[in-house]
């Protein structure tokens, strides 16, 4: 019998052009493992997901392992506080039992001492900011599986107490980073993506810095503009990078920042040399990635001479006694800021023989351009000289976030001489706090050890104790 077709409905495309802005698969590190080593070598003898876990939650950024401490409610919900132009926007909330914690919390990061903070995780395992801060040392003292574990029992927590509504892979959740109850999500969805580009799932990270993109897009407070291009080149998502561009270079001008100025190039130049291209459209492509490599150049000559450096090539004669490239195309501070960014991130994707060959026929046409008197060169240093005077918080705060040394040496001293917590770096100026923090009490943090006599361990192993390096401020 004849069955009559029924009529598909179109998906709303968001606000990046994407038919479906992020996938639940996408945010699991096993699905990307699976495809490079196959599922039997990933999971082994372990028995599926869901088998496992009868009678937890079912979560997807982590797991709960039987290793953890028994979870229960921390104390952290989540409200819906409006729905807008087809957005919805959240925000964490902390009971007033978590708030004493809190406090508890502060008090022991001002003691200096980082067994304050391990005692009083004893009393209170899925303490959001403990977990963060007790991340850091571990990772500081090159304890890379505690340090990944701590955050994705953070998740967990956060994950549990999510609303009804709230969603992951919609790209219409919204959370304010300007509230302090927010910010402990951002940051720590930030260390998992990091642990996750360290781990070897490149495009795991890119979901991961796709849905913070998407939590605060307008503020984009760690600013992932400044690292989605990285991670689009690292897992080969050379697609994706260009129609982000695209779509975004209207209205946010992703041209005037050093990191998209090469890698769109860098992304055309890859397109153009895969096999599966045609050669028509391979032409256009290298054309394409030529005309935006020399651009960038252009607009941003102090990027090359670092690049090589790190990339440890001795540029041409030519290149070094030339004045465009020499020590006057230094830039403003912010500009150096984010080009030491970017040269620091992304060097070991420029040192392919292919592209090294291809980068050196781009600056000898760039040369060219230069000595006959392109009108693009005084353009561009006349943009130069107008913009990037100062860098917003943002850049700062994910420089500080990055450690990447080239970078974090360029901060301004304002920036430096300033105290930087680890579980809230840079804060806005401009904060909703809903509750504010009592006088500290000064016999409060002493007795945070002796609360615990007598308590087993519950930090799925032995008691960190002897932590002997400490990293609170800097």
């Amino acid at each position: 019998r004849y069955k009559p077709s029924k009529k598909k409905k179109k998906k709303k495309k968001n606000t990046i052009g994407e038919k479906q802005f992020l996938c639940f698969r996408n945010l699991n590190p096993e699905t990307e493992l699976k495809r490079y080593f196959g599922a039997r070598a990933v999971l082994g003898d372990q028995r599926p997901r869901q088998r496992q876990r009868h009678f937890h939650r079912s979560t997807w950024l982590t797991v709960l392992k039987d290793t953890w401490p028994r979870f229960s409610r921390p104390g952290i919900s989540m409200t819906l506080l409006e729905s807008k132009d087809g957005q919805q926007y959240f925000t964490f909330e902390h009971s007033r039992d978590y708030q004493q914690v809190q406090f508890k919390f502060l008090d022991a990061v001002e003691s200096m001492d980082p067994n304050n903070i391990v005692a009083l995780l004893q009393l209170n395992p899925y303490h959001i900011d403990c977990l963060l801060q007790l991340s850091d040392v571990c990772r500081i003292q090159e304890d890379q599986e505690m340090a990944r574990d701590l955050i994705e029992r953070a998740l967990y927590s956060f994950e549990c107490a999510f609303h009804p509504v709230f969603s992951l892979v919609s790209g219409t959740s919204r959370l304010d980073y300007r509230r302090p109850e927010n910010r402990a999500f951002f940051l720590a969805l930030y260390k998992h993506m990091m642990f996750l580009e360290r781990r070897g799932c490149p495009r795991t990270a890119l979901e991961y810095c796709r849905l913070l993109l998407s939590l605060d897009p307008d503020r984009d407070p760690l600013c992932m503009l400044l690292l989605i291009d990285f991670l689009s080149l690292r897992s080969r998502e050379y697609s994706y990078l260009l129609r982000l561009y695209q779509a975004w270079e209207v209205h946010r001008n992703l041209s005037q920042l050093p990191n998209f100025a090469f890698s769109v190039a860098l992304s055309c130049f890859h397109l153009s040399q895969e096999e599966q291209t045609e050669s028509g459209e391979r032409e256009k492509l290298k054309q394409k990635a030529d005309l935006l490599l020399q651009n960038a150049l252009i607009m941003f000559p102090g990027v090359l001479m670092p690049l090589l450096d790190l990339c440890t090539v001795q540029p041409d004669a030519a290149v070094v006694s030339h004045v465009f490239f020499g020590p006057k195309s230094q830039q403003s501070p912010a500009l150096a800021e984010l080009v030491s960014l970017y040269v620091g991130r992304t060097h070991t994707l420029w040192r392919e023989a292919g592209v090294l060959l291809w980068l050196e026929e781009c600056v000898r046409e760039v040369l060219q351009r230069v000595d006959s008197k392109d009108p693009l060169v005084e353009d561009c240093q006349n943009k130069r000289k107008q913009r990037y005077q100062n860098a917003p918080r943002n850049i700062h705060r994910h420089v500080i976030l990055s450690e990447i040394k080239e970078a974090t040496s360029a901060l301004p001293l304002e920036v430096t001489t300033q105290p930087v917590m680890g579980f809230d770096p840079l804060p806005p100026l401009d904060s909703l706090a809903s509750y504010t923090r009592p006088e500290s009490c000064s016999s409060r943090t002493p007795l945070l050890r002796s609360e615990i006599q007598g308590k087993e361990p519950t930090m799925g192993g032995e008691m960190i104790y002897e932590i002997k390096l400490w990293k609170g401020t800097s």
